[in-house]
């Protein structure tokens, strides 16, 4: 077994990973960023490593600052979490040629064979696994798409060879959308994976999100540990997950558990993953794998007693599974509640920032709660919007449910703005209740009047986190046992070293404020004196539509944002001329940070 894992992640999945190992004897490492310098995942670890600035492309997705820090650590394994690198193969890779480093994950080679979308579908089709009808060779023109259309009908999915979750997935409802929505979707399989390749499927209109949780060894054996029900989403982004699924008879579920294995085992696929389903009118198709760790693992883990993050680090050791298949069973029901920090009654907009005033998440039987923040901690906003998960389990459904009220009711959060309105709103809704809603449901049919009422009763609000300007901050090198090391000293509400205001000092030691702004993490230099567009949230650009000398109009589109997997356009609100473009396509931007200037 491993003597010392670094988790290349952060926040709650980061303390999940630090808690099996803990389990295991096993020493952990952190990695974080400027902006997670006080997060909690730093906190439980036995030791932590800065890797980069706030930006995610220049920290959590810096697999060679990764690497290096677990050199320097010792750390004989590297795992992945999920998001950021989890199903990057190229880090797989590197992690693998690393001496002395294992990855805790399946192999680069199955991670290429299963996430280019179409190669996985091959691989499913020749393990007799049902498959949407679709290409298996990636679309270019428009011309394929409507031929396609012709054949099968509308809608259309176009989807990006390296997408999911929804990202770089575009449907085409009618043949005058199809040039529009191709577009699109290469434009973001090419910024958010670097391949502009993409895939045609049928797209099913209403069906249920089915998944099969798996778990495979190097001797070829694969188990199954049951499947969850994903089929509450907004905008394809699951919300509540549960297991088992409350709509599939037990003779379509043995037959969708028995495809995921074959699909496995034909892939020769190592570690733990999930296979991924669409079901409509009792029949079911492969969407994709997952080569990683699922946020819902919990679920499973709640209704079967497998430990699936103690397996990966156990395969990933060369360690055997030691159980039979049908050793496996499923007891119970259980739920995961994505606590993300965002307004579900303004769009789900995620919170702009916020400090946990209170935080007291609820326990008692077959409640689970993983998270990373403490109360007093200030809200990290430069990456995904998900502070906690909650779990609830019971002896049923039903029981679950009520259970899972309870929970929510307990959960004490002032500070920030979260979905648990949401939450409690949808179990009283009877649609969800009698597990009769579909992936559409939310997007379609849903009454979102609702969740004003909800947000009024049951949210809660943000607060305003301290200042940053309130904190010095010196450097000194200090000796331990004859080792040396570079510490930073950090002194709150305390004044500035020295009595001059430094941001008043300009380069030639004046003390005129300078004619031009700059971002912290970039150096970023933005000249003019016109009117400032800056991102109202985190994201990538995806596309730039104007260049200096544009002559724009108020409502013209300056930029197109991905934030939270989705589109946002970024428009002109008066006009003028275009002085000063910022940003390139495939850039990461903060909340704040200048996109165009215009005069």
């Amino acid at each position: 077994m491993f003597e010392k894992v670094l988790v290349a992640n952060r926040g709650e999945i980061a303390v999940r990973v630090m808690r099996a190992c803990e389990d295991l004897g096993i020493e952990t490492v952190a990695i974080y960023s400027a902006a997670d310098k006080h997060a909690g995942h730093v906190r439980y670890a036995d030791e932590a490593y800065r890797v980069g600035p706030a930006r995610a492309a220049e920290s959590y997705l810096d697999g060679e600052a990764i690497v290096a820090a677990a050199e320097e650590a010792g750390a004989d394994a590297i795992h992945p979490g999920y998001g950021f690198l989890a199903e990057n193969a190229d880090f797989a890779e590197r992690v693998h040629d690393t001496d002395g480093v294992t990855w805790v994950g399946p192999s680069a080679a199955s991670m290429r064979r299963l996430g280019e979308k179409t190669g996985a579908r091959e691989v499913m089709a020749e393990a007799d696994v049902p498959i949407v009808p679709g290409t298996t060779e990636p679309v270019t023109d428009a011309a394929e798409v409507r031929a396609f259309g012709d054949e099968h009908g509308y809608p259309i999915a176009i989807k990006a060879e390296g997408g999911g979750g929804g990202r770089g997935m575009k449907v085409v409802e009618q043949e005058r959308e199809i040039e529009a929505q191709l577009d699109a979707a290469k434009r973001e399989g090419e910024a958010y994976f670097g391949n502009d390749s993409v895939y045609l499927e049928r797209y099913l209109a209403d069906p249920k999100h089915i998944e099969v949780q798996v778990l495979a060894d190097e001797s070829g054996a694969v188990r199954h540990l049951g499947e969850r029900d994903c089929s509450l989403q907004r905008r394809h982004q699951k919300i509540i997950e549960e297991g088992p699924s409350p709509t599939l008879d037990d003779d379509l579920r043995e037959e969708i558990h028995a495809a995921a294995r074959r699909g496995v085992a034909a892939a020769d696929y190592v570690n733990a993953g999930t296979v991924e389903f669409l079901v409509s009118g009792g029949e079911f198709y492969f969407l994709e794998v997952n080569t990683r760790i699922q946020v819902e693992h919990t679920v499973t883990e709640e209704i079967t007693g497998v430990d699936i993050v103690k397996w990966q680090l156990r395969v990933a050791a060369g360690e055997e599974l030691d159980f039979a298949q049908d050793d496996v069973a499923t007891e119970g029901h259980a739920m995961e509640f994505r606590i993300n920090a965002e307004n579900a009654a303004d769009d789900f907009a995620p919170a702009t920032g916020g400090r946990l005033e209170t935080y007291d998440p609820p326990g008692g039987i077959g409640v689970r709660v993983d998270d990373a923040l403490r109360q007093g901690d200030d809200l990290v906003t430069d990456y995904d919007s998900m502070v906690a998960k909650l779990i609830v389990s019971g002896a049923d459904r039903a029981e679950c449910i009520s259970r899972a009220k309870r929970a929510l009711a307990e959960y004490a959060i002032e500070g920030i703005v979260t979905v648990v309105p949401f939450h409690r709103l949808m179990l009283d809704d009877d649609r969800f209740v009698a597990g009769e809603h579909t992936t559409t449901y939310l997007d379609e049919r849903f009454d979102e009047t609702r969740l004003l009422e909800a947000q009024e009763r049951w949210g809660s609000e943000a607060s305003t986190p301290a200042s940053d300007d309130e904190t010095s901050e010196r450097e000194f090198t200090v000796e331990v046992n004859g080792k040396r090391f570079e510490v930073n000293l950090e002194a709150h509400d305390a004044p500035a070293l020295g009595d001059v205001d430094l941001d008043a000092v300009g380069d030639d030691g004046s003390t005129e404020p300078p004619a031009y702004a700059t971002d912290d993490d970039t150096g970023m230099v933005v000249e003019g004196g016109g009117e400032t567009v800056a991102a109202e949230m985190q994201g990538t650009i995806l596309a730039v539509d104007v260049e200096p000398g544009d002559v724009v109009e108020p409502g013209d589109v300056l930029v197109v944002l991905e934030a939270m997997k989705m589109e946002n356009d970024v428009v002109a609100s008066h006009g003028g001329t275009v002085s000063k473009v910022a940003v390139t396509e495939g850039d990461s931007v903060d909340m704040g940070d200048t996109i165009v200037v215009i005069e």
